[in-house]
């Protein structure tokens, strides 16, 4: 069996870091132009220079999202970037618009080069189309079934890969080719700038009764609004793998660093473990309470087994059960330094979280800043404090605590 790639998201270095250290294979990133995640901290050039390097020291790869539909004045600049890119070593690039592909291919004709999931590929035929024009891998669109992507990878001819999701959030619209963000508030999602007006709340209003807002109910049986579920798929990794998908693409270059952590933590355990031993393989509780743990919408397997598991849209609501409380910048001698990114009180009880292996369970005590003042509480945006700690800590773990635990 080909073992697949599981493939992160990387909205900034630090998550990129982190997306390698928990077990990704690869991440996908922005940097400065035509890609889809115009609001995310993206890379330039000195940050993507030191993530590469970082990836490809330890076998890693790379790819530089320009999945973006541009107008005219976008391509100004696009060969520059391309050398850039070519330049920096970036594994792949991944491309939507056969303009940009056509600029790729005369300007950087070494480059590997992948289908972005918004050109809407469903059908071998335009797989095959693509393999013949130098793409070498597909990212499908996220509205096929098993079954069909089982048919799509039997029809391809050797060396074309394909990228599914299998993680994250979904779009309303096909394959995320949306208009409702430019129609309502000039946003445009199709250049990286999507307001995400699907996700806002909405009342219906009479239009003789214009100060009478009436609730939107919502049931398995109705028309929806436009909320979506997140997609899961830990639960089918088997599948997954008999399918023939070549990468597992997990969404989330917005999303934080605890997401990126449990979801490739979670999902690296299930797809190794499957692979030592694919005929007593057993799903294990304990990868979903990863995904549970960082903020995320309900799951579901979207279009994967059928209609019968298409997007139920009951709420657009974000459940979550820890918060991240910081990053392990370093440890010694029993004493942590932590980089903060939730307030956290001096004695209180967290969890440890590991690239390998299950949390660990501490308390941090005899608190400081750090200039070594003792502190009750860590309450200031990504400050530096020192904790006693019990066990062993290593850098870049990361401190996570259950909501509502003291």
């Amino acid at each position: 069996m080909f073992k697949p790639e599981i493939l992160a998201p990387a909205g900034n270095l630090d998550k990129l870091k982190t997306a390698i250290n928990f077990g990704a294979d690869a991440v996908y990133l922005g940097g400065h132009k035509l890609n889809l995640r115009a609001f995310a901290n993206n890379f330039n050039y000195e940050q993507l220079k030191e993530g590469v390097e970082y990836a490809h020291v330890r076998g890693k790869r790379v790819y530089v999202t320009l999945n973006a539909f541009p107008h005219n004045e976008d391509f100004e600049g696009l060969e520059e970037y391309l050398k850039e890119l070519e330049e920096l070593n970036v594994d792949a690039i991944i491309v939507a618009d056969p303009g940009i592909f056509m600029i790729a291919k005369q300007t950087v004709p070494n480059m590997e080069l992948h289908l972005s999931t918004q050109a809407n590929t469903v059908n071998y035929k335009t797989c095959q189309y693509w393999y013949k024009q130098g793409v070498k891998r597909i990212v499908l669109a996220r509205e096929l079934t098993m079954d069909e992507i089982k048919e799509l990878k039997k029809n391809l001819p050797e060396g074309c890969e394909i990228e599914a999701f299998v993680h994250g959030a979904m779009c309303i619209s096909y394959s995320g080719r949306c208009l409702l963000s430019n129609y309502m508030v000039g946003r445009d999602a199709n250049r990286g700038a999507c307001a995400q007006p699907c996700r806002y709340k909405y009342h219906l209003m009479e239009e003789k009764r214009k100060e009478e807002y009436f609730p939107v109910y919502e049931d398995e049986r109705g028309t929806y609004i436009m909320n979506s579920k997140d997609m899961c798929m830990i639960e089918h990794i088997p599948a997954l793998v008999e399918s023939g998908i070549d990468s597992l693409k997990i969404e989330g270059r917005m999303k934080s660093i605890f997401y990126v952590a449990s979801v490739v933590k979670a999902y690296r355990e299930a797809l190794d473990s499957y692979f030592e031993n694919p005929e007593g393989y057993e799903f294990n509780p304990k990868w979903m309470d990863l995904l549970m743990r960082p903020s995320h919408r309900t799951y579901h397997t979207g279009f994967y087994f059928g209609k019968e598991n298409m997007q139920v849209y009951d709420s657009s609501a974000y459940e979550r059960g820890y918060d991240i409380i910081g990053i392990v910048r370093s440890y010694e001698n029993g004493i942590v330094t932590i980089e903060q990114r939730n307030k956290i009180v001096n004695g209180d009880s967290a969890e440890v979280m590991k690239p390998k292996g299950d949390n660990l369970h501490v308390h941090l005590r005899n608190m400081k800043d750090e200039n070594g003042n003792e502190i009750e509480s860590a309450n200031k945006p990504q400050m530096i404090f020192t904790a006693e700690v019990d066990g062993m800590i290593e850098k870049n773990d990361i401190i996570v605590k259950c909501k509502g635990e003291k």
